[in-house]
């Protein structure tokens, strides 16, 4: 099968690390099912992968990716990246991501377990259902699940511009909240604008403290976090891509009975609820490009970069 896979690992080259060609198809379990991908999307767990975090020299050649829709039996299905057990499968001290244990996603073909694909509506093209599984599924979790958003409520998303951010904003006005985003970047400030955010500053004071946070930058941003976030409120962190060691005012927290939660992607019952508000909402993901398989490389260079917005899609 053609694939985009970690044939090494490079902490500090991780593109070094990447090819792109054919690639026996890997073994995975007898009753697991067979989805032609038809589009996938990258990630910055790829970068991850390449660099080594969460994926050892022992499983190598690894495929890619943790996203794709595609074909199965016939019927056009998402793929749930979170392989796992339990009524919360994300909780299952044994859970792994496509990718990771087993083959990923950036290839012809995936395997999952049957219970790992969703029917998609004819509504929702391919393209857009290949940017749901991670980035819109984290933020759906860290709103809904682990935010409790609560109806009318407000939030402040840090670092607008990655793929969890952007959704989490497109989201949060979906559910009907205010929307406040942050980003050091004026473009990308007018880019979160026009989803329907307040554009603020990295760092600048809000017109009033938000119920919830959606905190993906870490050491950062997290006090400006705290300080922002009613009494009563909730910090949600599933990244720290400033780094992760950060320092926190307790008292702050104590006093106005704050909670600070971590998140991790979601259950496929939460994939299975946000493809519904995608498609009763009429909403649609925010994608940085549209490329051909076959142009993969270019896509994890332009995510090496930085400077995109939303997602990066590969179409098969």
């Amino acid at each position: 099968m053609f694939a985009a896979y970690a044939a090494r690992i490079s902490p500090e080259d991780p593109l070094s690390a990447l090819e792109v060609g054919e690639l026996a198809a890997p073994e995975t379990p007898a009753d697991w099912v067979t989805v032609e991908v038809r589009a996938s999307a990258l990630n910055h767990h790829d970068l991850w992968s390449l660099r080594g975090v969460g994926l050892g020299e022992d499983a190598l050649p690894m495929v890619l990716g943790c996203d794709a829709a595609g074909v199965y039996d016939g019927r056009r299905v998402l793929v749930h990246s979170v392989i796992g057990e339990g009524e919360d499968e994300t909780l299952d001290p044994r859970r792994t991501l496509l990718s990771e244990k087993w083959p990923g996603t950036l290839a012809d073909t995936v395997r999952v377990p049957a219970r790992n694909v969703i029917d998609l509506p004819d509504s929702i093209s391919f393209t857009d259902a290949a940017c749901l599984p991670t980035a819109w599924l984290t933020a759906y979790r860290m709103l809904t699940t682990r935010g409790r958003l609560p109806k009318g409520g407000s939030v402040l998303v840090q670092g607008a511009g990655g793929g969890v951010a952007t959704a989490a904003v497109v989201l949060a006005h979906a559910l009907g909240a205010r929307v406040y985003a942050t980003s050091r970047s004026a473009e990308k400030r007018a880019q979160i604008e026009a989803l329907g955010a307040v554009a603020l500053e990295s760092g600048a004071r809000l017109p009033e403290r938000v119920d919830v946070v959606v905190e993906t930058v870490g050491k950062a941003t997290l006090d400006h976090s705290i300080k922002c976030t009613a009494p009563g409120g909730r910090i949600v962190v599933s990244g720290a891509t400033s780094g992760h060691l950060a320092t926190v005012d307790l008292r702050r927290v104590f006093f106005l009975q704050q909670e600070i939660l971590g998140s991790t992607m979601g259950t496929r019952d939460e994939l299975a609820a946000l493809l519904d508000l995608v498609a009763t909402a009429g909403i649609r993901p925010v994608i940085d490009s549209v490329r051909p398989f076959v142009e993969v490389r270019g896509a994890f260079e332009a995510l090496a970069s930085g400077e995109v917005f939303g997602k990066l899609v590969l179409e098969h």
